[in-house]
């Protein structure tokens, strides 16, 4: 009796694995003996909220139209163009819009940069039927392959000026805008087209 004693006290001071080793093959593959163990959780212990969800929220058309600005005319451009909408980029396209049509009156024509391309007058005296195909032409011409230096700095996205000095290089005008003479670079003010422009 003393012999069974020694041999359980000597069991329960032998060290047990760490935990997620493996138990020996013999223990793994033994049938399970004796009572199951079970855990119980205080009831003012709550499991934390894990959320599974995540939101990007873009700027889309609808928003753009529905603000009708010049701000969200020069947004929409990029996002058609697929050029990042950057600050610089904004700034660049609204000095533009300036220089053709005024600032007051920007959306004359429903062409904001005397585009000629789908406006139907090839020196950019045409007119669309709202604020949103002027849009669409404005950067499918200005991705046609005939401005590359403005499409690659609307790509980076990083200066209006330099983007101002490729537009001013290019063909676009015949005037080259006096090569930075006759362009402002002075804040530009936030005006809202009139509700028919855009289409609404």
């Amino acid at each position: 009796m003393l012999s069974v004693i020694a041999l359980l006290a000597g069991l329960a001071v032998v060290p047990l694995p760490p935990s997620g080793a493996a138990l020996p093959l013999a223990a793994a593959d033994a049938p399970h003996v004796g009572e199951v163990q079970a855990l119980s959780v205080a009831a003012d212990v709550a499991a934390p909220a894990v959320s599974h969800e995540s939101y990007v929220a873009t700027t889309g058309e609808q928003t753009l139209v529905a603000g009708g600005t010049n701000v969200d005319w020069a947004k929409l451009v990029l996002i058609e163009g697929d050029w990042p909408v950057t600050e610089e980029n904004i700034t660049f396209m609204l000095r533009w819009m300036r220089q053709e049509n005024g600032a007051d009156n920007w959306w004359n024509r429903n062409n904001p940069l005397n585009n000629g391309q789908g406006s139907g007058g090839g020196s950019g005296l045409g007119s669309y039927p709202t604020l949103i195909e002027a849009a669409f032409y404005a950067a499918e011409n200005l991705q046609s392959g005939r401005y590359p230096a403005v499409d690659a700095a609307l790509a980076r996205g990083d200066s209006a000026d330099a983007t101002a000095q490729a537009i001013w290089a290019s063909a676009w005008a015949s005037s080259h805008y006096g090569y930075g003479t006759h362009w402002s670079s002075r804040p530009y003010d936030v005006i809202e087209a009139p509700a028919s422009a855009w289409g609404r």
